[in-house]
């Protein structure tokens, strides 16, 4: 089993080094084709890539926080993050093809 810690930010992974578990492999971009069933994926994925992640047996934690407005596609260090409070949350993510309305 590989944890993966997926962002391409330095101060998310600094976060993680002091403050999340313990991972195997740090890469800015995840190939979902990789991960393997009972594999760990740690990061901010794209609701869809974390979808893959689940369809493949694998336990999806996301790294949440509450980012204000003014903070936004700012790159936060490591003491930013955990200022605004930041945590890993477990999601199970399912998708489900729509039908266009008529």
């Amino acid at each position: 089993m590989t944890t993966y810690f997926v962002s391409r930010h330095p101060g998310a992974l600094l976060w993680m080094q002091h403050h999340g578990p313990a991972f195997d492999q740090h890469v800015a971009h995840l190939d979902t084709t990789q991960v393997q069933p009972g594999d760990c994926v740690i990061g901010t994925l794209p609701v869809n890539l974390a979808a893959q992640v689940c369809a493949r047996q694998a336990t999806y934690l996301h790294l949440s926080l509450d980012i204000p407005a003014q903070a936004r596609g700012q790159e936060l260090s490591a003491e930013q993050l955990q200022t605004l409070g930041a945590t890993l949350q477990q999601f199970h993510v399912q998708s489900h093809k729509v039908r266009p309305a008529p």
